[in-house]
């Protein structure tokens, strides 16, 4: 009955790994998709970007101070628009100053948006700021398609075109002065404490490490929905592996205990 047991878990182990096996390649269509941390590595020197005046610039020129940088698009329907509130929120919660002790900067990775609107989406982010803040720190650019490869490929932000939208993920990146990739920040919401901490990290220079990466695990982008869905698949496998794995342990422990010869 034992062995029977030991067996049936070894087997329903075996399954489940079969399961996941069968669920993970299923992403291989979105092997280029979402963000591949790039700790450590600088942006690439040459980058140009348009700024608000429409005037042509070096970006990695512009980061002389901790830089929280956010690629997005203007025109998104979906999660950009969360990303840009709680980028707006947390600048207002947060304790340092913009400007002084750190700067932000937008910009659309899609090369057909212009500086004009890069104005008008400014205007409504600015005034979600919950607090005085100079203004001109929180800078919006557009580029073409070359440097924004080049952008996007040196912060390991990879995303795909599906008609007139893109499907990406989402997420803030902290650059230390010179332009050092020094933190990730996930998702669309942002604790000031997390943030202080990453600015202050970036202008010692010193990466640190992403504590939030339960988002690309247990989410999935929906490119119909536009959105982030909870993914129960890979959840669902994981607990039963999880369990699975707990039983087979315990079951070996128990026999090893029970073949152990009695203590006079």
């Amino acid at each position: 009955m034992r062995f029977s047991l030991l067996t049936f878990s070894v087997f329903f182990v075996l399954a489940v790994f079969q399961v996941n096996a069968q669920v993970l390649p299923g992403e291989e269509k979105k092997e280029l998709l979402g963000i591949y941390e790039k700790l450590d590595q600088y942006i690439a020197d040459d980058v140009i970007v348009t700024n608000e005046n429409g005037e042509q610039v070096n970006f990695k020129s512009l980061i002389d101070k901790p830089t929280v940088l956010t690629l997005v698009y203007y025109t998104c329907p979906g999660i950009c628009s969360p990303l840009l509130d709680g980028v707006a929120e947390v600048i207002g919660r947060t304790d340092l100053v913009l400007g002084k002790d750190f700067q932000v900067l937008t910009v659309s990775f899609n090369q057909k948006e212009t500086y004009h609107l890069a104005v008008s989406k400014k205007k409504n982010y600015i005034k979600q700021v919950k607090k005085e803040i100079d203004e001109s720190q929180w800078k919006w650019f557009t580029a073409d398609s070359l440097s924004i490869a080049k952008l996007t490929n040196s912060v390991g932000f990879q995303f795909k075109r599906e008609g007139d939208d893109f499907i990406h993920a989402a997420a803030i990146m902290v650059l230390s002065p010179g332009g050092k990739i020094t933190r990730y920040l996930h998702g669309t919401y942002f604790l000031p404490f997390d943030l202080k901490m990453s600015i202050v990290e970036a202008a010692q220079g010193r990466s640190g490490p992403t504590i939030n990466k339960m988002l690309k695990f247990c989410f999935s982008y929906d490119p119909e929905g536009k959105k982030y869905v909870f993914n129960i698949t890979k959840i669902a496998a994981t607990i039963i592996l999880g369990f699975a794995a707990s039983l087979l342990l315990y079951l070996i422990l128990s026999k090893k205990r029970r073949n152990q010869p009695n203590k006079v």
